[in-house]
């Protein structure tokens, strides 16, 4: 996990979260949203400019996980873990997936001839 140090279960993180990210948002062109699922790539990641909070990241992706556990593991705000995922897919470090469209239902036509038919049988 993150750095005990910058965090007081009391008083919350000691350092701003916009710390954290230097300002920046995310800049990958996926939509990362609270269910986005993220995943770490097998193989050697190189360590070099990465945070605690990124490192964190990829331990804990080693089985997928949606953006909102990783902020509640990590314990920073969602647009933290936003831009620290988006940092880790430049990289190449890790996979996202979004979750399946929900379908859509079908049209009342549809609905009423399936009853017209099975009222028929």
């Amino acid at each position: 996990m993150a750095d005990d140090q910058w965090y007081d279960e009391a008083a919350g993180p000691l350092i701003r979260p916009y710390a954290i990210t230097r300002g920046r948002i995310p800049t990958v062109d996926v939509k990362l949203d609270v269910a986005t699922q993220v995943m770490v790539i097998r193989g050697k990641h190189d360590p070099i400019g990465l945070t605690p909070e990124h490192l964190t990241i990829l331990e804990l992706c080693q089985r997928p996980l949606s953006i909102a556990e990783i902020a509640v593991y990590v314990k920073v705000p969602l647009a933290v873990v936003k831009v620290l995922c988006s940092d880790l897919i430049e990289r190449g470090a890790v996979i996202v997936r979004s979750p399946s469209q929900p379908a859509k239902a079908p049209d009342r036509e549809l609905l009423q001839a399936v009853l017209d038919g099975l009222n028929r049988l």
